[in-house]
């Protein structure tokens, strides 16, 4: 028998009310306005009925289409979290010299700094990508859905599971204090005895299994569910810079489960891998991390490669300048991204042989990325550009990143990492490629197809307010940091001695603010849009005049995508249809076979929510039933079979000639 105190710990293991961090007043006020929103959208759910539909159309939806929205939709919220961080830590630095030891305490501050990066990299910028390749990569090959639907629905519920983990450490507990790598021996037990680094572990523990998961669908959809006639060299690039994006993800992902798994033994079982004792070694864990880490800045911005290609070809009226080239450059960086992880810590003492080594292979994967920005310059050559907010997101792009490539460079010769590593100026950088790369495409993504899945175009006023707004606040908020960076200005900091610094530090913060309105001019633009959208509609299913096969279909499309599977002849598969005179069938409509919706997914999703939490706090008993439950949950729908229906022949007919009515024959 357990005596009352064992079957209380059993139960909440380290789980007790002063876990809940009541006496900080900025959490007090973010717990109050989380409630409030909260409150706001349960009330405006129940006012307008919308429960019922959310379940059925949304949550338990296996459409390719819906679950690429909800992604881009968890992505912005999981934005406005990650970027209060940044405006928190930026006012803290400009405030926070001499005497004055600004608002943040330092242990608050350093959760802050580790939660920023977590979530901006595996919350916000992973499922943007992800999210615009779910919707748009099964339009532009042909295909009526990914090839595994149902592991579609349950990697987006694992990813969102992951991101809730790692919410709930704002309210109960803490996050880690580490860094967003989480270095040991500082994220070992001894240094780090609290929950914050476990919330850590098990946040992309889940999200990260949703994440493989999501890579394995779509390499089988694009290498098996290719329309007839759409050769390897015939996809668009933006389906390649997918496929090859994938790849990596398969191919890296293992070992960030392997090194969180490994981090959790030391913490768990006081095994030793990454710390000294009894021969481990804390630089295995920083060359597994990398390992997976640099090949992750890849994951994130090939897809927005593609993205630009898109762009760029469709705006300047002209097929894509050297598509080989393209395709053969974005095989060579996934490739190379795996050669290059090491100068992440040349700093580390790894010798001169290993340091020159990567630092060549570096500046060597700096040739096929510059391939591309010449041939997406060669595109506009001569072309009739239409300078769009798509079109700006690009070229805005372009300047960006271009400077980010050219200090990346300088930091690929260890001689100067070894001066600017640990300093602000590597800041600078990473976000240089990040926002100036990942973010900016992913918001031409969106304004780009987000006709296509809504119907109607965002507002161009709001659009262009946006871009200028993160476009000048992100050289408000980041030059200064080259500067301070070469001045020799430690990174990670909270507060300074020098008052001469304090003028940098300060425009860095306006340049936040001046982020802050571009993401709020987004947001606004959204609500516009929506209220004028009869005005904004498209009616023509070719909204900016695309040359890929998605622009061949409705806006939005319907479930099964296309009643007639395309027949592919060209790489500009839309424009050689129209081109060739295509004319939309009018008969020889049949039921179309498509996968049933299914709750399964989002259940054993939360079973590893509850699981990941009852491990973080130790409560063993409510690990063991939730993980017990999970195990049948998953083997149930494996042996469930009754999950898939016809569409009925009468529906594709009638929603056919609804789109042939409003389109033309021509499209």
């Amino acid at each position: 028998m357990f005596d009352h105190v064992d079957l209380t710990k059993l139960i909440f293991g380290r789980l007790t009310l002063e876990a809940i961090p009541y006496q900080e007043p900025i959490l007090q006020i973010t717990f109050a306005m989380v409630a409030l929103g909260g409150l706001t959208v349960f009330a405006l759910m129940t006012w307008f009925r919308a429960w019922g539909p959310f379940w059925r159309d949304w949550v338990t939806s296996i459409d390719h289409k819906k679950i690429g929205i909800m992604y881009i939709v968890l992505a912005l919220v999981m934005l406005l979290r990650g970027f209060a961080d940044a405006l928190m830590m930026r006012a803290q630095q400009a405030m926070s010299f001499g005497d004055q030891a600004g608002f943040l305490p330092p242990h608050h501050y350093d959760q802050i700094f580790t939660a920023h990066g977590v979530i901006m990299i595996f919350f916000v910028a992973m499922p943007l990508v992800t999210g615009l390749m779910n919707f748009v990569v099964p339009l532009q090959i042909g295909a009526r859905d990914v090839a595994f639907p149902f592991l579609n629905n349950f990697s987006f519920w694992m990813t969102t599971c992951g991101a809730m983990l790692t919410m709930a450490s704002l309210f109960v507990g803490e996050f880690a204090r580490t860094g967003w790598l989480a270095y040991p021996p500082l994220s070992g037990i001894a240094a780090s005895p609290d929950v914050g680094v476990d919330y850590y572990i098990w946040s992309l523990q889940i999200a990260g299994v949703g994440t493989l998961l999501s890579g394995i669908n779509l390499i089988a959809t694009i290498v098996k569910m290719r329309a007839p006639g759409m050769t390897m060299m015939r996809m668009p690039v933006f389906t390649w810079t997918a496929l090859c994006t994938n790849v990596l993800i398969v191919a890296a992902f293992p070992v960030l489960t392997a090194v969180l798994g490994l981090l959790s033994l030391d913490r768990y079982f006081g095994t030793a891998f990454f710390s000294n004792d009894l021969g481990g070694n804390a630089m295995m864990y920083v060359n597994l991390i990398w390992i997976w880490g640099h090949p992750e800045v890849y994951i994130l911005v090939l897809p927005v490669f593609g993205i630009f290609s898109e762009i760029v070809s469709t705006f300047s009226s002209k097929r894509l300048f050297g598509y080989s080239s393209m395709v053969y450059a974005t095989v060579v960086i996934t490739l190379l991204s795996y050669l290059v992880w090491l100068h992440h810590f040349f700093t580390m003492g790894s010798g001169a042989s290993v340091n020159s080594f990567f630092g060549i292979t570096t500046m060597i994967i700096s040739i096929p990325t510059g391939a591309k920005i010449f041939n997406w310059l060669f595109t506009m050559y001569r072309g009739r550009i239409r300078f769009e907010v798509p079109m700006l997101w690009t070229i805005g792009f372009m300047i960006t990143f271009v400077i980010g490539g050219m200090t990346g460079v300088l930091l690929a010769v260890p001689s100067a990492d070894f001066v600017l590593h640990n300093s602000l100026f590597l800041i600078a950088h990473f976000h240089n490629v990040i926002i100036g790369g990942v973010v900016f495409g992913c918001f031409a993504g969106i304004t780009y197809w987000f006709p296509k899945a809504f119907g109607y175009k965002l507002d161009a006023f709001w659009g262009k307010c946006a871009f200028w707004f993160w476009f000048i606040g992100f050289y408000f908020a980041f030059m200064p940091l080259y500067v301070l960076g070469l001045m020799g200005v430690t990174r990670r900091l909270s507060h300074f001695e020098d008052p001469t610094l304090q003028i940098w530090f300060v425009i860095a913060a306006i340049g936040a603010g001046l982020i802050a309105l571009g993401i709020g001019s987004f947001l606004i633009g959204m609500v516009v849009s929506y209220r004028n959208r009869e005005a904004l509609r498209d009616l023509t299913g070719d909204p900016w005049g695309g040359r890929t096969l998605e622009w061949s279909t409705s806006s939005p499309p319907p479930a099964y995508n296309f009643a007639f599977t395309p027949r592919v002849h060209d790489t500009d598969a839309w424009a050689d249809m129209k081109a060739a005179g295509y004319v939309r069938p009018l008969t020889g409509f049949v039921p179309i076979h498509m996968p049933k919706n299914t709750a399964a997914g989002f259940l054993i999703s939360v079973l590893s929510a509850v699981f990941g939490f009852a491990a973080i706090w130790h409560m063993w008993l409510i690990a063991g039933l939730s993980f017990v439950t999970l195990l049948a949950a998953a083997i149930i729908h494996t042996f469930n079979y009754a999950r898939d229906y016809y569409i009925p022949a009468d529906e594709v007919v009638s929603t056919e000639n609804e789109r042939t009515r409003l389109l033309g024959t021509q499209g």
